[in-house]
């Protein structure tokens, strides 16, 4: 083929990819030009892509906190004062909202050793994954994850419970059965905790022993359906630190 014949079939390509390809415009709505006003969303591409992780605000659940998170966030250069530019700091524990847990995060030695979250393998926090209800009138257990009959082979398992009204988790013997049965190394579930309260650390432990197995916590699952999706969690590179809030969202 000719030059002067590939630029005539590459431009005709170029044009009809462009028509094809349609560009969101969804990102802000106006009424007026001068005036924008931004949508937030948590469901992209016609319900293909799932955002589920929580919006960070003042008073979202945390930690030994009973009035919420509190002021994360503020901004010391201000354009309104004079700056260049509008500058944000940002304070807050490295399990807050949406985050991923490091072996490290209950087992010391390990802390010592240095498996922080910049060790976790991101080929174990993306990918195909399965979303499951949890019988709404129990903790995790052995039992429960019996009944669930999760098929070996399967890796990534997202847990929804009972979270949304109250406060469960997985059982230390749960956790135990899990990683004795199960292919499953990334756990994800929809509260603070993978554990529930009166198992807290034992749990962990199960599950953090074999360095193997990373843990999700704080997913927000409650408008998405079970299925199989494709799940991509990317923490930030924290060196030293034993965990890191998220972005996490699913794909169909």
């Amino acid at each position: 083929m000719t030059k002067t014949m590939f630029l005539p079939l590459l431009l005709l390509h170029l044009s009809t990819a462009a028509a094809s390809t349609s560009v969101s415009t969804e990102c802000t709505v106006s009424t007026m030009d001068d005036y924008p006003v931004p949508v937030r969303r948590e469901v992209y591409g016609d319900g293909r892509i799932f955002d589920i992780s929580h919006r960070y605000t003042m008073d979202m659940p945390s930690w030994e906190r009973k009035d919420g998170l509190g002021r994360f966030l503020w901004l010391p250069a201000s354009m309104k004062n004079g700056s260049l530019a509008n500058n944000s700091l940002m304070k807050l524990p490295t399990h807050s909202g949406t985050h991923v847990d490091a072996p490290g995060h209950m087992i010391d030695r390990y802390f010592d050793a240095g498996f922080d979250v910049d060790t976790l393998d991101l080929e174990v926090l993306n990918g195909p994954a399965l979303l499951v209800d949890v019988p709404r009138d129990s903790n995790i257990t052995a039992k429960v994850m019996e009944s669930l009959k999760i098929p070996k082979g399967v890796r990534r398992v997202l847990f929804r419970t009972l979270n949304t009204d109250s406060y469960v988790g997985f059982t230390t013997e749960g956790a135990r059965w899990l990683v004795k049965n199960t292919d499953i190394k990334l756990v994800g579930v929809d509260f603070l905790s993978v554990a529930c309260e009166d198992h807290m650390v034992s749990a962990h432990l199960e599950f953090f022993e074999s360095r193997e197995i990373i843990l999700v916590e704080g997913l927000k699952l409650d408008d998405v359906p079970t299925g199989i999706y494709n799940v991509h969690c990317l923490p930030l590179r924290l060196l030293g630190a034993e965990g890191s809030p998220i972005r996490c969202i699913l794909i169909k």
